[in-house]
């Protein structure tokens, strides 16, 4: 079966010059029944990856002293990670920034009181069991930002796969209700088009400046949904 595409531009007379646009396919052979069918297959996972963002904000009189402050306790950090097992290809620098910090009064002018320095990295954790120790590392190197975790899979294509699969039994069993429907058969795919997507589960958002020593964080993984959809156009006979 065959399909022809033309395009044909049309210009209005007296008008600014507009472009329309003609689609024409050919008619399908007689004995032929074109159906289109949207399907989603589904599949689970436990996720495999976390990415959390820590960070350390420091305040001073100067500038110069709130970003010194601000690299040393980053330093602790850093070195919390790197004690912890996590890789450095696992942490990377999110944002730094230095702002004025002022004080205001009514009908005053505002008062400079000092800056405030703030150094975030998102770091990713391959073994989520393990995170949460992590995190009570963190805290206790100095980072006074903490918010994640995003969990996710380290490697998403089986999952997908495996929805893909899934997606198309569906249009298929589909497409064979319809052909029973109206008294015909399937007889090919034609076509085959898709969208994927993978569920992110609500990140769990955390604002720690202290936790309690006889207290561990723990983070649960769950479980993550993969979505496949596909547009199935069928010949039916």
């Amino acid at each position: 079966m065959r399909f022809l595409i033309l395009t044909a531009a049309i210009l209005t007379q007296g008008a600014l010059p507009v472009a329309a646009q003609t689609t024409v396919t050919a008619a399908a052979p007689a004995d032929v029944t074109l159906l289109d069918v949207v399907a989603e297959g589904r599949t689970t996972r436990v996720p495999d990856l976390a990415t959390i963002g820590a960070g350390v904000v420091t305040q001073a009189a100067t500038a110069s002293e709130a970003m010194t402050a601000n690299a040393t306790a980053m330093a602790r950090v850093l070195a919390a990670l790197k004690r912890a097992g996590v890789a450095d290809r696992d942490v990377q620098t999110a944002s730094i920034s230095l702002s004025p910090q002022y004080r205001y009064g009514e009908n005053q002018p505002p008062i400079l009181t000092g800056y405030q320095a703030s150094n975030r990295v998102n770091v990713r954790f391959r073994d989520i069991a393990k995170s949460g120790t992590i995190l009570d590392a963190l805290v206790s190197a100095g980072s006074n930002q903490i918010d994640g975790p995003n969990l996710t899979l380290a490697e998403p294509d089986a999952a997908m796969d495996e929805a893909r699969a899934d997606a198309v039994k569906r249009a298929r069993a589909r497409a064979e209700l319809y052909a029973r429907a109206a008294g015909l058969r399937v007889d090919r795919i034609v076509s085959i088009s898709e969208s994927g997507q993978i569920a992110q589960p609500m990140p769990v958002m955390m604002q720690s400046a202290r936790m309690e020593a006889d207290v561990r964080t723990k983070i649960a993984p769950g479980e993550q949904e993969v979505a496949i959809t596909l547009n199935v156009r069928f010949a039916l006979r």
